[in-house]
C-alpha cells in the first residue's frame, strides 16, 4: 500500500516519499556480496591499523557459513554473536545469514545467567565468544543446560598488523582466556578449514528471519523482536535515500557518496540495532571504511582513545546517542584533537537535548541531525532533514521514504489523535518486526490495525507540530502525574541541560503525600563544577512553570545509563522506591 506524502512544506529536496519494493526484496547478506563484487580491494574494517577489504570480509563470511552447515545449521536456526565491535562481527554476522539461519546478537556485558536465558530463549544452537579472561567464561557458564552444541573463540591476535600481535604476544597483552574447554574450537582454525562456498539456501526475504535482537531488559524481561531480511534491506535503502548533506564546506546536500569517500566510526555497539544498520551496514552498503572501535570509553579520561581514533582516521560519520556526543563536549583533552574530518553525525536511541546538539556543533563543526527507532523497527522510523535549513532541532523530523507515522490515543491505539495533539506514536512501513519471538500476548498489545495497514505502537508518546515535524514528548510508562498536571521528564532534562555546569540529567516521578508524585532530578555536573541545591532551585524558577520544578535535587557523580548510552530512570525509580 502506497505511502501518501508527509504534510510539510520542509521536506527534503530530491527525497522520495515512498521506496520501489522490489529495490530491497532481497536476502540482507546480499549487501556484503555487492560491496565485494564493486570494491573488492577497498578497506571495509580498520582494527588497531590493520584493515579488511570487502572482498576479504566476503571471503570469510563465505567460509563461516560452510562452517555452521558442516556443523549441522540450517536455514531458520538461531546462532548467537557475543562479541563487542571487534572485525570479526561483520564477516560473522552476514556468514550466519549465508547459512540461512537467524542472527541472535548479544550484549557482550551480559553475565552468565543473562547470556543463558538469551541462549535459551532463542533456541541458539550455535555462539561466537571472544577468547577473553572475562567473556569467555561467562559463555561457559551460559551455555550449561541449553541447546548450543558448537561454540567458537574468537582472538584478537590474527586481526592485528603482524608486529603489534607478536609485541602483544609477547608483552601479554593480547586479552585471552586461562584456559579453554575441549570440544569448543578457535575461530582461526575454523576459518582455515572451511572452503570460501555458502550452501545453498532460498531466501524469501520479506519472511524469513535475519535477527533476533532482545530489548526491554531495563523495564522487564527481555523479549526478541523477530526481524526479516526485508526489514532491513528496506531501511538501509530509505537510509541511503533520506542522506544527504554537504560533503565539503559549504557544499549543497548531496547523496551519500560510495566506494571509499566515507569512514564511519563504529563507537556504538553492533549488538544493538542502531550500530548495526546505522553502522555496521551502512558502511558496507555504502563501500565506506568502519572503524573497529571495542571499547569507546577507553583511555583516560575515559572516551579519549575514541577521539584519536576520530583524529587518526580522519572519521567522516558517527551514529551516537546523546551521551556520547555530552561526553565529547565535556572532555577535559577536547580540544587537543582535530575532529574536523566529521561531517554528519546521526543521534538516537535517546531523545537530544538541544544545547548539548549546539555545543557539540559548535566544537566540530559536524552536523548532527536526530533520527528515531527503537529495535522493533530495525531500527529507523523517523528522521530530521540532515541540513541545517530545513531539519528542527529537538524534534525527530518526518518518517523515512515508505514509512507511515500516526498519532493515536494511549488507551486504545485505535483513534487517531489531531494534529498538534499528544498520544502514542504508531508505525507502520516494511521496518516493523514480524513480531515479539515466541510472544502472542505481547505481539496482541503492540500491533493495531487501521486502515487497513498494520501498526507498532511504540510506547512513546509526541505529537506531530504545525510544519508537520514530529516531536517526542516522552515514553509513556515515564510520565509523571503531579497534581493532575502531566510532566514529562525530557522537557525538564531539556531546560537542565541549558545550565553551564551540567554533563548529565535525569529526571523521575517519585511519591508525595500532597500531590500524588514530585519531581526528582538527578544531575551529574561537568568535571570540576561544584553546585547547591539552592542554585538549581532559582535556575528552574526562573525557567520553567511551577508544577515541573523539582520538588527534590540530587546531585551524584554518576547518572546510570545502558551500555548503548540511554539514561536509566528506572534504575533511579526503584533506588527511590527501595529507600
Amino acid at each position: 500500500m502506497a505511502v501518501k506524502n508527509w504534510p510539510t512544506p520542509n521536506w527534503p529536496d530530491g527525497v522520495p516519499h515512498d521506496i520501489n519494493l522490489a529495490e530491497y526484496d532481497l536476502p540482507l547478506f546480499q549487501i556484503l556480496d555487492d560491496a565485494a563484487r564493486d570494491y573488492p580491494d577497498l578497506t571495509y574494517t580498520i582494527f588497531n591499523d590493520a584493515t579488511r577489504t570487502f572482498a576479504s570480509v566476503k571471503d570469510t563470511a563465505d567460509r563461516v557459513a560452510n562452517f555452521l552447515s558442516s556443523r549441522g545449521i540450517k536455514k531458520g536456526d538461531r546462532v548467537a554473536i557475543f562479541l563487542p565491535n571487534l572485525p570479526h562481527y561483520p564477516a560473522i554476522y552476514f556468514g550466519i545469514l549465508k547459512a540461512g539461519a537467524v542472527c541472535v546478537t548479544c550484549n557482550p556485558l551480559y553475565t552468565g545467567s543473562e547470556l543463558n536465558y538469551q541462549l535459551k530463549d532463542a533456541g541458539a544452537k550455535a555462539v561466537f565468544c571472544m577468547d577473553h579472561p572475562v567473556f569467555y567464561p561467562t559463555t561457559v557458564e551460559a551455555v550449561k543446560n541449553t541447546g548450543v552444541q558448537t561454540v567458537v573463540i574468537c582472538s584478537v591476535k590474527s586481526y592485528l598488523p603482524k608486529i603489534k600481535a607478536i609485541l602483544g604476544s609477547l608483552l601479554g597483552k593480547i586479552p585471552k582466556a586461562e584456559s579453554h574447554e575441549p570440544g569448543h574450537l578457535f575461530f582461526d582454525d575454523v576459518v582455515a578449514g572451511a572452503e570460501p562456498k555458502p550452501p545453498k539456501v532460498k531466501i524469501t526475504p520479506q519472511k524469513d528471519l535475519a535477527l533476533i535482537i532482545y530489548t526491554g531488559g531495563t523495564t522487564g524481561v527481555p523479549k526478541g523482536a523477530a526481524l526479516t531480511h526485508t526489514n532491513f534491506t528496506y531501511n538501509l535503502k530509505a537510509l541511503e535515500a533520506w542522506g544527504r548533506f554537504p560533503h565539503e564546506p559549504g557544499g549543497k546536500p548531496e547523496p551519500i557518496r560510495k566506494g571509499g569517500f566515507h569512514t564511519y566510526l563504529g563507537v556504538l555497539p553492533w549488538y544493538h540495532s542502531f550500530g548495526m544498520t546505522v553502522c555496521m551496514m551502512s558502511a558496507c552498503g555504502s563501500g565506506s571504511r568502519l572503524v573497529c572501535i571495542p571499547d569507546p570509553r577507553a583511555g583516560n579520561p575515559p572516551f579519549t582513545e575514541v577521539l584519536k581514533a576520530v583524529q587518526k582516521y580522519k572519521a567522516t560519520i558517527m551514529p551516537a546517542v546523546p551521551t556520547i556526543f555530552v561526553a565529547f563536549t565535556n572532555h577535559a583533552l577536547l580540544n587537543k584533537f582535530d575532529l574536523t574530518s566529521l561531517i554528519g553525525c546521526f543521534s538516537g536511541g535517546a531523545p537530544l537535548p538541544p544545547e548539548v546538539c549546539k555545543q557539540f556543533e559548535a566544537k566540530t563543526g559536524a552536523i548532527i541531525f536526530e533520527g528515531y527507532g527503537l529495535s522493533e523497527t530495525a531500527p529507523v522510523a523517523s528522521s530530521n532533514p540532515t541540513n541545517r535549513e530545513k531539519r528542527l532541532i529537538g524534534s525527530i523530523g518526518f518518517p523515512i521514504p515508505g514509512t507511515d507515522i500516526k498519532i493515536v490515543d494511549i488507551y486504545t491505539g485505535l483513534q487517531e489523535k489531531p494534529q498538534g495533539e499528544d498520544g502514542e506514536i504508531a508505525i507502520s512501513g516494511p521496518q516493523v518486526m514480524q513480531g515479539y519471538w515466541n510472544r502472542p500476548e505481547e505481539n496482541a498489545a503492540v500491533f493495531r490495525e487501521i486502515g487497513g495497514k498494520r501498526y507498532f505502537l511504540t510506547g512513546d508518546i509526541g505529537h506531530v507540530d504545525e510544519n508537520g515535524y514530529i516531536l517526542i514528548t516522552d515514553r509513556k510508562k515515564d510520565m509523571i502525574l503531579v497534581g493532575g498536571f502531566n510532566v514529562y521528564p525530557r522537557d525538564v532534562e531539556d531546560i537542565l541541560f541549558t545550565h553551564p555546569k551540567v554533563a548529565l540529567a535525569a529526571v523521575v516521578g517519585v511519591p508525595d503525600a500532597k500531590s500524588g508524585e514530585a519531581v526528582k532530578a538527578f544531575i551529574q555536573l561537568k568535571p570540576g563544577e561544584t553546585a547547591t541545591e539552592e542554585e538549581f532551585r532559582e535556575f528552574c524558577k526562573d525557567h520553567m512553570a511551577g508544577y515541573k520544578r523539582p520538588r527534590y535535587i540530587e546531585f551524584r557523580e554518576t547518572v546510570p545509563v545502558s551500555p548503548v548510552g540511554k539514561v536509566l530512570r528506572r534504575v533511579l525509580r526503584d533506588e527511590e522506591k527501595n529507600k
